[in-house]
């Protein structure tokens, strides 16, 4: 009996350390070590053929490597899945991969025994057979070649002058506003010739397209070098190769970017604005090369927003579109006005893709809300994908807090969206701390896929306890023109309003803590943060603001994109409303505020300047509300150095910590 007795005693200790083992296994999320370990999948180009895939692989660095940016490695992957073979990898990085009219793979890199700038080369689609193909004395930005693989267009920077290098050398470094502008230059390289530029003097180029006469190129320029000029005045033109014949196609403000030949060279696909002040280039145009016309031929009222475009044949175009937080495929006559869904819409997100020549499949860099971007096919008939490469296997060892697109009433009963992140170990009917991340732009969008990034550390804080959320408040994209339009003139206003009302939705939900509740954001998701913290302080039980606006006024007056921001998101000039503009600064509601706030932000900014963190931290020192100042050297509007990603994380879990929980 005592024998029985001592064998039953024995098994439970067995079997309840097997469950605490068990359960202390699935219980362990994501860290912040991890997040700065995961590797992400970048471009994707499959070859006209269908039969082999390349990729670039972005590859963060370890703490023994030299501080600097991610790598960037490149592979080739055949369509039906196998080993990845590496066409370059650290510390030699590799961009732009492209199949050339010729078979082989082309790509930008800077190899050292070749040449101290960054030219095209090629690997055969084994990845052998490397070959220099450019010689640019100032190094290249992108390129392409012509369809029949005869001329090399590329993009350039102008090199600094020899004068102005000797200035510098003496000490005469003074930067005058307007002065000693680099102009990015379209050089042409025929075969058996120099390279040369074919574009104006007084011109900066964006971007260019091949014709498929080889003949011609078309290119997206403007008068000036600047983001407000790439964000707002650029206009569209045809050259020829020789740098003859400009005409210019679409010369209207507004927002503009991609560009795609239809296969007889008549006509240009193009995404650019519906107007002025549309804050995205979220509109189909179709534009005759002749110059004949134009004609915006999106679905009137279509709430989704296109992101990149090509042609199928002379009378159909396609495009990837976001269709609020999930992606889809579509094709589209362009003398009909109803879109065609070829794949998406499930939990894979991709935002660009690249197809064969025929139109059979087409390979995507994807995401879903388990893993970051990898490579995958789907074929256009059935629209079904299939996963190619597992570069974060580990993830499967990681327990992650699930995810889930809600929806809510927002001011004025429109509905909003967003996402939903549970605890890792969420319990039915417990309530949670809430962490609100909202999105920047404000017309960037939150979507149903992979969300962690060190600035947005989603996972990590799921694993730490919170109910984590990044509501698509008006404004955001994946809705079309009207609603990324719908806070004109009225910022931090009923756009905050959906947020507020996001919260009351989820404490509603029985599922937060309303006492409980943080936010962090970066950009103008930063400018929540420190709106939260102040206008909104009873609300908030800490914040914490990376790069955010605090004054719009000095904003306006120290960023590179007052235009920008003025006309697409204000849809106002700051003078001509200066009390508006006071009114919606956070640092005019400091004396209301107790909210505890952090400030952080990159010291090599120019779209936030860091002057907007260091007058809000100062204001909140001098009113002895709790907050903190890390000001991160090299860092632009952004993180990209590994140890300031993991110091920053650390810095939100310790913050909302102490204030939150």
């Amino acid at each position: 009996m005592k024998k029985t007795h001592l064998k039953i005693t024995i098994l439970s200790a067995i079997f309840f350390l097997a469950v605490f083992f068990a359960s202390e296994l699935q219980a362990q999320g994501l860290t912040a070590e991890d997040i700065v370990s995961i590797k992400s999948v970048g471009a994707v180009v499959m070859n006209p053929e269908g039969s082999h895939i390349a990729y670039t692989l972005s590859v963060p660095r370890t703490e023994d490597d030299a501080i600097g940016r991610n790598f960037s490695e490149l592979y080739i992957i055949p369509v039906g899945g196998g080993n990845s073979t590496p066409v370059k990898i650290r510390p030699n990085s590799a961009s732009s991969p492209q199949w050339g009219p010729d078979g082989r793979l082309y790509f930008l890199s800077n190899i050292s025994e070749h040449h101290s700038h960054t030219q095209v080369y090629s690997v055969d689609n084994r990845g052998r057979e490397i070959r220099k193909h450019s010689d640019a004395a100032n190094g290249i930005s992108s390129f392409k070649w012509s369809p029949d693989g005869t001329s090399l267009a590329y993009l350039a920077m102008d090199p600094v002058s020899e004068e102005r290098r000797e200035m510098i050398e003496k000490g005469f470094d003074m930067i005058v506003a307007g002065e000693n502008l680099r102009y990015m230059r379209l050089w042409v390289q025929n075969e058996g010739e120099e390279a040369r530029i074919i574009t104006p003097e007084n011109l900066y180029v964006w971007d260019f397209a091949w014709a498929p006469d080889n003949r011609r190129l078309s290119v997206r320029i403007s008068d000036k070098p600047g983001a407000d000029q790439n964000m707002l005045y650029t206009r569209y033109a045809i050259i020829g190769k020789d740098g003859s014949d400009m005409v210019e196609l679409m010369t209207s403000n507004k927002k503009k970017d991609a560009m795609s030949w239809s296969p007889d060279g008549t006509k240009l696909a193009v995404l650019a604005g519906k107007v002025y002040s549309d804050p995205l280039p979220q509109n189909i145009w179709i534009i005759n090369t002749d110059g004949s016309g134009k004609e915006n031929i999106t679905p009137p009222h279509w709430e989704v927003t296109p992101e990149s475009i090509s042609w199928m044949d002379n009378r159909t175009v396609l495009f990837t579109g976001v269709d609020r937080s999930s992606t889809y495929l579509y094709s589209m006559r362009i003398d009909r006005d109803q879109p065609n869904k070829i794949a998406g819409g499930g939990k894979e997100i991709f935002r660009n893709f690249s197809a064969d020549a025929r139109h059979r499949m087409f390979a995507a860099s994807v995401n879903t809300s388990s893993h970051p971007s990898e490579v995958y096919i789907a074929d256009f008939r059935r629209g079904n994908f299939e996963r190619l490469t597992f570069h974060n296997s580990w993830l499967a060892e990681r327990a992650l807090g699930r995810q889930s697109s809600i929806t809510w009433s927002g001011a004025d009963d429109v509905e909003i969206e967003g996402i939903l992140i549970k605890p890792v170990d969420f319990v039915e009917g417990q309530r949670y701390p809430l962490a609100i991340l909202p999105h920047g732009g404000p017309e960037g969008i939150s979507m149903n896929g992979w969300n962690t990034r060190p600035l947005y550390p989603v996972q990590l804080l799921a694993n730490e306890g919170y109910m984590v959320f990044k509501p698509n408040y008006r404004g955001s994209g994946g809705r079309g023109t009207w609603f990324a339009s719908a806070n004109h003139r009225d910022l931090g206003g009923k756009e905050f309003d959906d947020v507020l009302l996001g919260i009351d939705y989820l404490y509603d939900s029985g599922l937060i803590d309303a006492d409980k509740v943080g936010i962090s954001g970066t950009s103008y998701g930063g400018y929540f943060a420190a709106w939260a913290a102040t206008r909104y302080s009873d609300r908030f039980a800490a914040g914490i603001t990376f790069a955010g606006l605090s004054n719009w006024i000095s904003f306006m007056g120290t960023t590179d994109i007052p235009h920008e921001m003025s006309v697409v998101h204000w849809d106002l000039y700051w003078f001509d409303n200066p009390g508006q503009n006071w009114e919606r600064s956070p640092v005019a509601w400091l004396k209301n505020a107790n909210t505890p706030l952090l400030v952080a932000t990159g010291l090599a900014d120019e779209r936030v300047h860091p002057e907007q963190s260091i007058q809000l931290h100062q204001f909140l020192e001098m009113l002895d509300i709790p907050t903190g100042l890390i000001l991160y050297p090299r860092q632009p509007h952004g993180l990209t150095e590994r140890a300031h990603q993991l110091d920053f994380m650390n810095r939100v879990v310790d913050w909302f910590g102490e204030h939150v929980k």
